[in-house]
């Protein structure tokens, strides 16, 4: 897997949610603020408006896709002038989301326009925030062009496809389709940004061979027994202009990441694995299993065995 697939591998907790609602205007409906998660938005069907708190309304139309990397409230509408809101709702308010992957949610109006949107989020899990995502702004919008981003629309199609008409293994296929659509969104974010010039931090990190080479092989391999001239040689730079360059783009040293990544996978494999604690720290590159017992806790508060038994 290579770091994007990670970020997302890693990062999120639990099964992506999704609802395919039906609105008949004139509609309204908040969405709470749910830190912790990123929600996105795709209309299928009609138009509406999102109404950021603190930001002017955005003009949605069919096949546009907005995705919310760090849950923050919002409401959708039909309009501004004709706001209706209904109760504030977070994924987990309704039934459906806590047992299925995804959901049909009919809101009966007066009869207006109709307007279909596909709703869902993705729950995070805040002690293993990437810091690629920390750079997204809490409002991402992709608007539908018949000539770009022909995977996105692809990925929305077949969403759309398993959430009208839910069939054998439909709570299987959603789940990864939104992981899908949720790569497909961060891909194009940071290529937008590098063709526009206006890529700093991990979005030019992603774009600059050496220092991409060099995360690929921490990610392939974390227990690797990585120095900084080892790191170099995966850059196919000399030690020094190597870690400059990495810390300036990544944002922490060469080593200062390793010890990151290894902490942030160790974090994950309790909860996916039944493996006991030695076999855990030998696949983040600790030989002593006291030694990764004491960098777990350094980072996360709490002794590996205690941090399992809690999640």
């Amino acid at each position: 897997m290579d770091v994007l697939g990670d970020v997302v591998a890693v990062t999120r907790t639990g099964r992506p949610r999704s609802a395919h609602v039906r609105w008949h205007a004139p509609w309204g409906q908040e969405f709470a603020s749910v830190p912790g998660s990123a929600g996105f938005q795709v209309v299928l069907q009609g138009s509406c408006r999102l109404l950021p708190p603190d930001a002017e309304p955005v003009r949605l139309l069919e096949g546009d896709v907005v995705f919310l990397p760090h849950g923050s409230g919002h409401i959708l509408a039909d309009g501004p002038e004709r706001l209706v809101p209904e109760p504030a709702c977070a994924p987990d308010d309704h039934e459906p989301y806590d047992t299925y992957a995804s959901a049909r949610v009919d809101r009966t109006g007066a009869g207006g326009a109709v307007t279909v949107v596909l709703c869902g989020a993705y729950r995070l899990d805040p002690s293993r925030a990437h810091p690629l995502l920390l750079t997204l702004p809490d409002l991402v919008h992709l608007p539908a062009r018949s000539d770009r981003h022909p995977e996105l629309r692809s990925a929305v199609r077949l969403l759309a496809a398993e959430s009208e008409n839910p069939r054998l293994g439909t709570d299987a296929v959603v789940p990864a389709l939104l992981d899908t659509l949720l790569l497909y969104i961060l891909r194009i974010w940071f290529n937008e940004r590098l063709a526009r010039g206006d890529a700093t931090g991990w979005g030019a990190a992603l774009n600059d061979p050496p220092v991409t080479a060099t995360l690929h092989a921490i990610h392939r391999n974390p227990a690797a027994p990585w120095t900084v001239a080892k790191l170099a040689e995966e850059a196919g730079l000399s030690r020094a202009p190597f870690a400059k360059r990495f810390a300036m783009l990544v944002g922490q040293p060469p080593l200062g990441y390793v010890t990151w990544w290894r902490m942030t996978t160790a974090a994950r494999l309790p909860r996916t694995s039944d493996a006991p604690l030695r076999s855990i720290a030998a696949q983040v590159g600790y030989t002593s299993e006291f030694a990764f017992a004491h960098a777990f806790k350094r980072m996360h508060g709490t002794a590996p065995g205690t941090y399992r038994r809690s999640n």
